[in-house]
């Protein structure tokens, strides 16, 4: 039998010259981890020989630390009984998000999606607001992914019967009740405990596609597991340094029955997220998901920076072919935003192409992946058949509306990903959130199909959209008060008021 390691044992080594903790009941010697820790070894010696688990779950898949921490590091099983309780202090803050919680409207009073932002908003902690509505540099990206569709109006057709009209949809094969997936978020527990568990369980109950992303903060299969059978899911890659945990990575969710494996290819390097890298500057003792044991660590420059730095800068065309070879699900190509690359990857042999900016956290500047789809698209025609059933063209970025979906559908695109409208509904309401956001969507698609004249996704058609005025990017497009109140503006470096 495996000898228990009483709490006193742990207890023992707590400080920095030998510092165990306790993570899910096993022990762990992090003694040389301290300092290479994104948010400072203070929030670990917090900790030391203690039960940390409470603190380590909301920002790490439960084995993250079993497989980044060298095995001799892991130094056993805890006894249970004799484990001391870290007593969690509930701060002045806590308690006010905890009224806050309490305050928030019911459920049934949510109209649209900028509701769910502007709950999330309001109860989230700063750290966990910082990054989910962070975008780089000066933030002109992500406000022009709303923008964009504002820019585009629609031309209805009359008279025709739309008693019955359909927007349910194939996407890669896999059939949906929407012409949506759920977008790839990271960090899903910095808003709700169940974390991405939340999307997965809505989404198998109302038949939508989820897109589990690396940086989950529940593990791959944690959420495979909570799927239900047969419920089609795809994977979001970032591509690791290493190939081969890349290609164990990606065997190991084709095995599982992932249906369709999306590369991220527009971060060789995240942005500069400035609301995010603040918060480290106010806190010394804020966590991140990490990976365990990682030399050259930014521990300065946000949650972000923090959890990336495996990201291998050297991917390039020359590996879409070693792709190939490892795996036989469906191969997108997420971040692309040319012409010139949306033809690359249709020589590539891949099946399809997200036009994304990552939300508007890569380079800011960059033109909304609505806009760019119109001249893709047109690229593509050339090259034809259009369109392509062995080639899909996905947009994301700014959707907040069915209407936004329709947009994008009658200008070309197979689908549309949702990342940060689902991330805030299981922020505000959990699981009840994400489902209420869905059946938001699916209202919103019945009224719009109607009042356009289309009864299914077939009918969506170029001419049904005027999309003159997509290029022109100061269009004169009335304020959106629903978007400006939710957005919070940029700012400049503070003072310490202490110092004053």
């Amino acid at each position: 039998m495996t000898t228990l390691i009483s709490g006193q044992t742990v207890a023992e080594h707590a400080n920095r010259d030998s510092c165990w903790i306790i993570v899910h009941s096993k022990v762990y010697d992090v003694t040389e981890f301290l300092d290479e820790h994104p948010g400072g070894s203070k929030i670990i010696l917090k900790y030391a020989g203690k039960d940390a688990t409470e603190a380590y779950e909301p920002i790490h898949p439960p084995d993250a630390i079993t497989t980044n921490l060298p095995i001799e590091k892991h130094i056993g099983a805890v006894d249970p009984n004799t484990i001391v309780k870290v007593v969690k202090e509930v701060t002045e803050a806590d308690k006010r998000r905890q009224a806050l919680m309490a305050a928030r409207p019911p459920l049934d009073e949510i109209l649209n999606l900028h509701d769910f932002e502007a709950v999330a908003k309001t109860i989230l902690p700063d750290k966990a607001w910082a990054y989910y509505s962070s975008a780089s540099d000066d933030e002109i990206t992500i406000r022009e992914n709303r923008a964009a569709y504002q820019r585009i109006w629609f031309r209805p057709r009359i008279l025709r019967d739309v008693t019955h009209v359909d927007w349910s949809a194939t996407i890669l094969g896999q059939r949906s009740s929407l012409p949506v997936y759920i977008s790839a978020t990271a960090l899903g527990k910095l808003g709700h405990p169940d974390g991405e568990l939340n999307l997965t369980r809505a989404a198998g109950k109302h038949g939508v596609i989820q897109m589990i992303p690396t940086l989950a903060s529940c593990s791959f299969d944690e959420i495979v597991d909570a799927a239900q059978p047969g419920q089609p899911l795809f994977l979001q890659l970032y591509v690791n340094r290493d190939r081969e945990i890349t290609k164990r990575y990606v065997q190991h969710a084709e095995k599982r029955g992932v249906k369709a494996l999306f590369i991220t290819v527009d971060a060789p390097q995240l942005g500069r997220r400035e609301k995010d890298m603040r918060m480290k500057f106010v806190d010394d003792g804020a966590g991140a998901k990490v990976q365990e044991g990682q030399s050259d660590v930014k521990k300065d420059q946000g949650v972000a920076r923090a959890i990336s730095s495996f990201i291998d800068p050297s991917l390039s065309w020359k590996d879409i072919p070693w792709f190939r070879s490892v795996t036989n699900m469906p191969i997108i190509l997420k971040g692309v935003a040319t012409p010139e690359d949306a033809i690359l990857a249709l020589e590539a042999g891949v099946q399809g192409i997200v036009l994304s900016n990552h939300g508007g956290r890569q380079l800011d500047t960059s033109r909304s992946g609505l806009e760019n789809l119109v001249d893709i698209v047109a690229a593509l025609k050339q090259r034809g058949p259009w369109p392509n059933p062995n080639f899909s063209v996905f947009v994301d970025g700014g959707v907040r509306r069915a209407s936004d979906v329709l947009k994008a559908l009658a200008l070309g695109a197979s689908a549309v990903g949702i990342g940060r409208g689902f991330l805030y509904a299981f922020s505000s309401y959990g699981q009840d959130g994400v489902e209420k956001a869905i059946q938001i969507l699916r209202d919103e698609f019945e009224m719009n199909m109607r009042l356009l004249g289309a009864r299914n996704l077939g009918e969506l058609v170029p001419e049904m959209v005027d999309a003159s005025a997509l290029h022109s990017h100061a269009g004169l497009t009335p304020n959106d008060n629903l978007y400006s109140s939710t957005y919070q503006p940029l700012r400049l470096a503070e003072f310490k008021n202490a110092k004053l």
